[in-house]
This record gives structure tokens, C-alpha cells and sequence, in this order.
């Protein structure tokens, strides 16, 4: 592909410290890439690797037009990578996948392939997962049924790369944290249809993984967020209000029944701890109610300031149809 011609394909791959890997990695995409009819770009993401990889990329770059490298100025996470290269890439379809060797881009053709079936995210599942079962496979098995559960989108593999996805459902996404897993949980707010297909895995050859067990706790909370801006980001009142309702309704209840034994019963409340979660109660759904409202205001501010909508369009038929947003 000369450097002026529209890609159909971007294939984003982020970086970190995988020298020793990207020849070979840039071999097997070249090759994948070769059989299918459609025009590829590689954007390659920099994240501040330490180690010679910037100069592999740019002797890469030299010798493939395909080829655009992007290098952060230190590491930012793979989410920032992956969301630069949404933001970078100019083809219609994107296909992510990791530097380690471990994705096959030979998967790349069946990716597509459900793509123009019509579903608009395809993910990746590693069915045959090459990795540590006690340090890995297990704590991944744990998280995919969670996030399953929580967010109601059900996939097998959530922490698999290599995904494919239409231009058109990435650019209307910020990614933050480590959000980069839960793009298709995220992307289900705009109505997308998503499929999942066993992909090959391959055991790392070369190098040292970048994920250990000790980034669950950001993983948890990051699934907060998303169930958050998947459910209520545009009517917090709706959690935060129950939530506080609830509270106020409990410590209600409880200040109506010792107000009926103090003045009944003739039972003292001056020694009990309930009259002061009673109390606590009522306080703290007060706030909840007064969060949520302050919350409506931000939402309702942030939309109107910034004109961005609560909805999105895939296509508009007809007369004076307009653009496709």
C-alpha cells in the first residue's frame, strides 16, 4: 500500500519492551495480511518501551510503507496505547493484538470475516490458553465470569488482544485506567453486536510478561467504573437515589420502632447502639439523595457544554440523510 492510499485495515499493536520480538512479529502480519484482499496499515504504539524497541520500529518503518510508529514520551498502559491508536488509525476496521508473539495474526482472516457478517466487535478467545494455570488461567477464569455477571455482557476471554473492530464504535470511546479489557462491555451501551471466536495461542518464546496478579485490585476497581458508565452515566440520581432511599427508609424504620418502645414500652434509648445507626442512617441517605442530584448537575452540564449526546446513530436512510455519525 503506497502511503497516500485510504487503508481498510488498521492493525493497532502496542508496545512495551518487545525488541527482541518485532521482526518476527512484523514477518507474520506481513505475511497473514498478504493472502487477504483489503489494504493494511500497522500502527505500532511505543509506551515508553526502555530497551531498543523504538529503533527496531523506525528500521521497521523504513522498509514498509504500511508501517506508522507512534512512541509515547514514557509508559502511559496499554490502554493509552490502544486508544491512541483508535484515535490514529484511518482504516474502517481495526484489529488489535499484543507484540509478544503470543496472538496469531493468521486469526486475522476469520476476525474479518465476522466483521463483514455484520456484527460490529469481534473479541478473541484464547480456548487453548498457553499460560500459567495458577498465576494466569485461573485468576482469568474468576474475572471473565465477574465481569460477565456484572456488566451482562458475556464473553469467554475479556483479557484477549486480538480483537477486530468497525472504526465507527471505537472513535466514540474513552478509555481510561485499564478499560482497554472491557471495550466490549463499554461499547454494548451503543447497541453494537458483538461476537466471540476461539483464536490460536501460542506460549510466550521470548521475553517477560507484563501482567501479574498484583493488578487485580485496579482491574476491580476499573470494573466499578464501567458498570457505573454503563448503567447510570446519564441518570445517576437512579443509584445514588436508591442507595439513599434505602438508607433513609432503614433508619426511618428503626427510629419509628424505638420511639414506639420509648413511649410504649417505657424502654430507655440513651444506652443503645441502634438509636445511633438509626440516626446514621437517615444522614448518610440524605447524602446519597443530595450526591445524586449534584451528580444529574454535572451530567446534564457536562452534555450541554461539551454537546455530546446521549445516543448514537449507526445510520440514517433517506432524504437529506446527512452524514453518519
Amino acid at each position: 500500500m503506497e502511503k497516500h492510499e485510504q487503508p481498510d485495515v488498521s492493525v493497532v499493536v502496542p508496545i512495551y519492551n518487545e525488541a527482541e520480538n518485532l521482526s518476527d512479529l512484523h514477518r507474520e502480519i506481513s505475511e497473514a495480511c498478504r493472502s487477504l484482499n483489503r489494504r493494511f496499515e500497522f500502527l505500532f504504539i511505543d509506551d515508553g518501551s526502555t530497551d531498543t524497541s523504538f529503533a527496531v520500529l523506525k528500521t521497521i518503518s523504513a522498509s514498509d510503507p504500511r508501517v506508522r510508529v507512534i512512541r509515547f514520551r514514557k509508559n502511559f498502559g496499554q490502554t493509552a496505547a490502544i486508544s491512541a491508536g483508535f484515535e490514529h488509525a484511518r482504516g474502517e476496521i481495526i484489529i488489535t493484538m499484543d507484540a509478544d508473539l503470543q496472538n496469531d495474526p493468521a486469526d486475522f482472516a476469520r476476525l474479518l470475516e465476522k466483521i463483514e457478517a455484520g456484527f460490529d466487535v469481534v473479541s478473541g478467545w484464547r480456548q487453548n490458553r498457553k499460560d500459567r494455570w495458577l498465576t494466569r488461567r485461573i485468576p482469568s477464569l474468576i474475572a471473565n465470569r465477574l465481569i460477565s455477571w456484572i456488566t451482562g455482557v458475556k464473553l469467554h476471554d475479556y483479557g484477549c488482544t486480538l480483537k477486530a473492530f468497525r472504526r465507527e464504535v471505537v472513535k466514540n470511546l474513552s478509555l481510561y485506567g485499564e478499560m482497554h479489557r472491557f471495550i466490549p462491555a463499554i461499547a454494548s451501551s451503543l447497541g453494537i453486536v458483538l461476537a466471540e471466536i476461539p483464536v490460536n495461542h501460542r506460549p510466550r518464546r521470548r521475553g517477560r510478561s507484563k501482567y501479574t496478579i498484583f493488578r487485580t485490585p485496579r482491574v476491580l476497581l476499573d470494573l466499578m467504573t464501567v458498570k457505573f458508565l454503563q448503567s447510570y452515566s446519564t441518570r445517576p440520581l437512579q443509584i445514588f437515589g436508591l442507595l439513599g432511599f434505602l438508607a433513609g427508609f432503614l433508619g426511618a424504620g428503626l427510629a419509628v420502632f424505638m420511639s414506639y418502645e420509648r413511649l410504649f414500652l417505657n424502654k430507655g434509648l440513651g444506652d443503645r447502639p441502634l438509636l445511633l445507626l438509626a440516626v446514621l442512617l437517615i444522614v448518610i441517605g440524605f447524602q446519597f439523595i443530595t450526591l445524586g442530584l449534584l451528580a444529574e448537575i454535572m451530567i446534564r452540564t457536562y452534555h450541554e457544554s461539551s454537546h455530546k449526546k446521549t445516543y448514537f446513530i449507526k445510520d440514517i436512510i433517506g432524504p437529506d440523510s446527512g452524514e453518519k455519525s
